[in-house]
């Protein structure tokens, strides 16, 4: 009988450790201030918005799910962002959607629809993109169900009503473009 080898070494194997890394790399630390900031910004926000801030940076659902939690959202104005982690226009305009969420996020809410993505990815997007509101696995056919979708990233404006206002194509490029949006087609028109 051949005599066996033995590995001795002690610890986590090479691909133990790549996978342990991986998915700290999904989550990394944040900020403990910034965190904290967001969340007394977001403090008191009615039972329908803060149950999105509990479940933020999530990725949740299916394409069913996302029509779902949108009639849950009934009476409140709804940003919904529709995004991928391959689109770098989408990788651009996160933080703006991020600030916005963080400033009115007691007002409206904001929703992600990750669009033909994988999970995998999805999750790396969102460790990278903080952002206050969950996002839903979709696909365009899915999302187009609420609205039509050109290409991404879509920003779909739903009024207090359940009816889609307006829908931005493309990237916003500037937070006052992105504000102003928000103002116009979700904030003014506020609660039904």
């Amino acid at each position: 009988m051949a005599p066996r080898r033995v590995d001795i070494r002690v610890g986590p194997s090479t691909r133990a450790l790549a996978e342990d890394v991986r998915i700290a790399l999904r989550h990394p630390p944040r900020a403990p201030g910034v965190l904290a900031d967001t969340r007394l910004r977001l403090a008191g926000s009615p039972p329908e918005l803060a149950a999105l801030h509990r479940q933020s940076d999530r990725l949740l659902g299916s394409t069913a799910a996302l029509p779902a939690r949108l009639r849950t959202l009934r009476g409140y104005p709804v940003v919904l962002n529709a995004w991928a982690s391959w689109c770098d226009p989408c990788r651009a305009e996160a933080r703006l959607l991020a600030a916005a969420a963080t400033r009115q996020g007691r007002r409206a809410a904001f929703v992600g629809a990750d669009t033909d993505d994988s999970a995998s990815n999805a999750a790396s997007f969102l460790a990278a993109h903080p952002l206050t509101y969950p996002s839903y696995q979709t696909t365009v056919g899915g999302i187009g169900a609420i609205a039509p979708v050109a290409g991404l990233p879509t920003t779909i404006f739903i009024g207090a009503d359940g009816e889609v206002v307006h829908i931005h194509d493309g990237e916003y490029d500037a937070q006052g473009a992105l504000d102003q949006d928000i103002a116009r087609f979700a904030l003014a028109r506020g609660q039904p």
